[in-house]
């Protein structure tokens, strides 16, 4: 089964983050399980310093699983790679747990996304349209060729991704 992937492209500080604060709690109150992959341009370290696993990776372990009987998390070291790659990303998540795949950035990838666009923030939002554009999502009247969401309103948003992965359940039992 492949997980449908639903990206959430913005220039940053539209408020990518802010945003599925407040849709990840509504989809999950409708029965939905969402996963998510955030994007980042940052140098990050989620691994604490001075902890096993730390000090394990920074040895030279390539992989390591840290686990426990709540949670469990892969760290890979991947200092070879050019780019992330979303598809192998999402190919590490369980199936059987999720039900959509909400991806934080990748703004370029050619996935379904819905567009946020804020007034004031960064530029324009046609450099971000792009044939997988299915909704935008923003605080202006836009002229766009999909449906405008208001971007203050989460729950509108949440409705839209429950019924556009209803569409899409339903379409591929056709």
């Amino acid at each position: 089964m492949t997980l449908p992937l639903l990206a959430i492209a913005a220039w940053s500080g539209t408020g990518k983050t802010t945003l599925l604060q407040q849709v990840i709690p509504l989809l999950k109150k409708r029965g939905l399980r969402p996963g998510l992959i955030k994007h980042t341009h940052h140098q990050m370290e989620i691994d604490t310093p001075g902890k096993d696993s730390y000090l394990l990776r920074k040895a030279g372990a390539d992989q390591v699983i840290v686990a426990s009987s709540q949670r469990w998390a892969l760290m890979c070291e991947t200092p070879q790679r050019a780019d992330v790659d979303l598809h192998y990303l999402v190919s590490r998540m369980d199936p059987a747990l999720l039900d959509v795949v909400l991806v934080e950035g990748f703004k370029d990838e050619p996935v379904p996304k819905i567009v946020l666009w804020r007034a004031g923030v960064k530029d324009e939002v046609l450099p971000l349209m792009d044939g997988h554009v299915i909704a935008v999502a923003s605080d202006s009247h836009l002229d766009v060729a999909v449906p405008l969401l208001d971007l203050n309103q989460p729950e509108e948003i949440a409705v839209f991704i429950a019924q556009w992965l209803e569409k899409r359940s339903t379409n591929a039992g056709d």
